[in-house]
């Protein structure tokens, strides 16, 4: 079990420096190509939208056939014949097309990635966030040192070298895994309809979308926006590690307490401090402190994604845990991604980035008092809400 640990420990770690080494700068990237926010915010936030269909399909599969290790091979093969297309072809129209087949499949992978170390953290007796803490310090190293890396390429046209020896250790890595069967029977489609009338874990989803739009609006814009401000371009990789880097005190503790309260009461808690955060961001307009600001991101990202994975686990039946976990994060990753990006960018063109982030605090205000009203909710009836529906 100590060598699937950190098997996994591995796996995350690299599978989350090639996200590093790419999507902090995409943005930049695409603005050489000649594209506005708003077509950039398009492609960055919707090849998500098809997570909302393509995470439950693949997290079903993993579940019905009894395999994670497969799947995931095959999507980041996928993943990274996508990028190539990326990066060969010219005009809006491919980068749109190849955006979508790569997010497609490279996000399709997180929810099988992180069902697999749950299984295996609980299994090891230890806490899934001591292992996914790992994801946050591969993304730190590389995003901090790909701005050096294409610099001594030669440009950020070089970015696809980069991205495609960075994949060669995940795949390697994943060939020592040991891939976890479950000790239940198959699951059924009469399994998967139950998920999907679980009226808890619908309603959790919906908190969860609300919560998130500013959060993958910010993902999408927050590097044009330092642009906007007059940043530097190799300032991105620093704002982005930042907020990777402030996640690891939170995975490495957090799971030690976390049972201590109830898990909608600390996602309310959590959206009344991305209130604050969107509020800072939309008045502060000094380039330094906005970056600083991303370490943020260890009390409102880092402590949802925790709380939320383990929410969602004990929402649904424990054979539909990946499919649980798929459905989860197509609502982050697709359903908020590309309402974020679309309606950010829209925005930020027409009445700038401050007035993206305002909307933001708006919507993470609503998301705080439905959060906390559903706990006081619960408590009142006398039932804890979000139990598995029977």
């Amino acid at each position: 079990m100590k060598k699937q640990i950190w098997t996994l420990r591995g796996l995350n770690f690299s599978y989350y420096a090639t996200s590093a080494a790419l999507m902090p700068f995409l943005p930049i990237y695409f603005g050489l190509r000649g594209y506005s926010s708003s077509q950039i915010g398009l492609l960055m936030m919707f090849g998500p939208f098809v997570a909302i269909f393509a995470q439950p399909i693949w997290g079903y599969l993993s579940d019905r056939y009894n395999t994670l290790k497969l799947i995931i091979f095959v999507l980041w093969g996928l993943t990274i014949a996508s990028s190539i297309g990326i990066f060969a072809t010219d005009g809006f129209g491919w980068a749109f097309l190849f955006m979508l087949l790569l997010y497609f499949f490279m996000q399709s992978s997180v929810p099988l990635l992180d069902s697999m170390t749950i299984k295996s953290a609980l299994q090891a007796g230890i806490s899934y966030g001591s292992v996914r803490l790992w994801g946050s310090i591969g993304f730190t190293l590389i995003a901090l040192s790909t701005g050096y890396v294409l610099q001594a390429f030669g440009g950020i046209q070089f970015i696809s070298v980069w991205y495609w020896l960075i994949w060669l250790l995940p795949l390697v890595l994943l060939i020592f895994l040991k891939d976890e069967k479950a000790s239940g029977p198959q699951i059924s489609l009469a399994a998967l309809t139950s998920v999907v009338r679980n009226k808890p874990f619908l309603w959790f989803l919906l908190l969860v979308f609300i919560m998130m739009v500013p959060h993958r609006m910010n993902d999408a814009l927050f590097v044009l926006y330092l642009k906007d401000l007059g940043s530097s371009d190799s300032l991105a990789g620093w704002a982005w590690a930042l907020a990777a880097v402030s996640e690891i005190p939170t995975f490495a503790l957090l799971g030690r307490y976390m049972h201590r309260f109830h898990e909608l009461a600390l996602l309310g808690i959590v959206a009344v401090l991305y209130t604050v955060r969107w509020l800072a961001y939309a008045w502060i307009t000094d380039p330094a402190i906005l970056i600083f600001m991303q370490a943020t991101h260890s009390i409102t990202f880092a402590v949802f994604w925790i709380v939320a994975v383990h929410y969602a686990v004990r929402l649904v039946p424990d054979e539909m845990r990946s499919t649980g976990q798929a459905m989860l994060s197509a609502v982050f990753i697709g359903l908020a991604g590309i309402v974020g990006g679309f309606a950010g960018g829209y925005i930020k063109d027409y009445w700038g980035g401050s007035s993206m982030y305002v909307l933001g605090a708006v919507l993470t205000a609503i998301a705080a008092a439905l959060l906390i009203g559903t706990h006081l909710y619960g408590q009142k009836q006398k039932k804890p809400l979000g139990m598995p529906s029977i």
